[in-house]
């Protein structure tokens, strides 16, 4: 008891001494818009469209408009099942042609209805359409789309007509008397991006069939063998559309199997989607190394690399509900910071688009909405801010170098300067400019240690910029994407005040 009283007294005694304390976190950020680094990226890609309030009655909710707000470019159509009413009838293969021994030929074995108000809606909100053919994952006891098609060819040729539904108006209107409100076809669909398949490889076998298929219950040959049929024969029939897949959940010998099956049968792969989830910007960074170093490898340097789905987890089982609290629960903040700063870091790696999983409002996963209210939470800014970027058209050079401030020494009068350039961690910059002398830059600041507190202090160097009439907009525990005056330190520098997990856009 006696030696335990002499460590608190010894304790006190140095705090009251004043024991050397680390300084403030310091961030300082040089932009030089002379050098240019090439076009902003689609890096605010999202799963899944709008939900739109329903036509007459009460009680009715939507994000229509704030989702439009957002200008997201891409809308993928995996597990939209849960997006609309009549969900289960909506965008995968067997819920639009639900006979699959049914004449694929007549458009009136086809069940469009849902699908196409659906992708209305994501089209009026200003967004394309990145279309899934395949199939929603199935977590439940009984399978209905994840076993194989019996007929691949068949399969293909019904992709065929519901890309010929979208893109040159086939079928429309067949279900006219069936449905109490009606759209117009146009060729305002045009979809680009057909997409074979998702994940799979989450339940591969070589051996045998997979005993609780989630995705794909067939044996990894099977797989193969299918998209050889369904590729060849789309992108037969439609030359200038990009055909690809197949959405890997992740497993990289698989990845390589495929990657080297199409180059031996010379397989069409416009595109190859992939899926990654972590709790850190950086691991999405080293998997776009990875993934575009194997397409390179064997001989894909055209294909595009897309990340189409990624969020925060920290697991998948003892840590999925702590996951849950910082993708749309009680640490939502945290989850925007990471968002915000995987967007930034990924924006310099070898990808070509990021797709976020995911941006449907029933979805625990969904950041960006409040699945009861559907109003915007903090993860839905950083898909707007990036919108900003996006105007401007061109990165140009932005660096941040970091540090702590001075530490003192009150007994003594000791001070030590900051160390510039070694890093303090949790900093991430992105600058634009646009062709009219606009500019904006994206700040931000995230850390998986809920122990860091401390604000920081983030200064600014523009050369040949003048910030004074800048506007800047910040994020953090008690705003979202709020207008805060941009301050100048003792040196006359810009300066933000960071909290921990939070980022800041600024623009002229």
């Amino acid at each position: 008891m006696k030696k335990v009283k002499t460590l608190l007294l010894i304790s006190s005694a140095a705090i009251l001494c004043g024991k050397l304390h680390a300084g403030t976190p310091l961030a300082h950020i040089t932009v030089d818009m002379s050098k240019e680094l090439g076009p902003v990226k689609l890096m605010n890609a999202v799963n899944n469209g709008p939900s739109v309030k329903k036509p007459g009655g009460d009680q009715v909710r939507g994000n229509f408009e704030d989702y439009k707000a957002a200008r997201i470019p891409f809308a993928r159509t995996h597990d939209s099942i849960n997006c609309v009413s009549g969900g289960a009838h909506t965008c995968d293969v067997n819920a639009i042609f639900p006979n699959f021994d049914a004449d694929e030929t007549d458009p009136k074995n086809y069940d469009f209805v849902f699908t196409d108000h659906y992708l209305d809606s994501i089209r009026r909100a200003g967004t394309e359409v990145f279309f899934r053919l395949g199939q929603t994952i199935e977590h439940g006891p009984k399978k209905y789309g994840a076993l194989p098609p019996k007929d691949f060819a068949k399969w293909a040729r019904i992709c065929e007509h519901i890309i010929k539904h979208y893109n040159e108006g086939w079928g429309w209107g067949v279900d006219k008397a069936h449905t109490t409100h009606n759209i117009a076809w146009s060729n305002q669909f045009n979809i680009v991006y057909w997409e074979i398949w998702n994940e799979p490889d989450l339940d591969a076998s070589d051996a045998s069939l997979p005993e609780n298929p989630r995705c794909w219950g067939g044996t990894v040959t099977n797989f193969f063998e299918f998209y050889e049929v369904a590729s060849t024969h789309l992108k037969k029939k439609f030359p200038q559309l990009k055909i690809g897949g197949p959405a890997i959940c992740g497993h990289m010998e698989w990845a390589e199997r495929f990657i080297c099956y199409c180059r031996d049968k010379s397989l069409p792969l416009d595109f190859f989607s992939w899926h990654s989830y972590a709790t850190e910007p950086q691991h999405f960074v080293n998997m776009c190394h990875l993934v575009r170093k194997v397409l390179d490898k064997y001989g894909f340097t055209k294909t595009q690399s897309i990340l189409n789905e990624w969020n925060y987890v920290k697991g998948w089982t003892d840590h999925w509900v702590y996951s849950l609290e910082v993708e749309s629960g009680r640490f939502n903040q945290k989850g925007a910071a990471f968002i915000m700063s995987t967007l930034i870091d990924c924006q310099y790696a070898p990808i070509d688009m990021l797709m976020f999983y995911d941006a449907r409002i029933s979805c625990a996963m969904n950041n960006l909405f409040n699945t009861t209210t559907y109003w915007p939470m903090k993860g839905y800014y950083p898909f707007r801010a990036w919108s900003k970027l996006l105007d401007r058209g061109t990165q140009v050079s932005a660096k941040v170098i970091e540090s702590r401030g001075s530490w003192s020494n009150a007994n003594t009068g000791t001070v030590i300067k900051p160390q510039w350039g070694k890093p303090v961690g949790s900093f991430s910059v992105v600058a634009a400019k646009g062709k009219n002398g606009s500019g904006a830059i994206i700040v931000s600041r995230y850390s998986d240690d809920n122990n860091v507190t401390d604000i920081a202090h983030v200064t600014l160097d523009v050369p040949g910029v003048k910030l004074d009439n800048a506007r800047c907009l910040l994020t953090d525990a008690v705003r979202s994407f709020t207008d805060v005056p941009l301050e100048k330190d003792a040196d006359g520098k810009f300066l933000i005040r960071m909290q921990p997990n939070s980022f800041a856009l600024v623009e002229w």
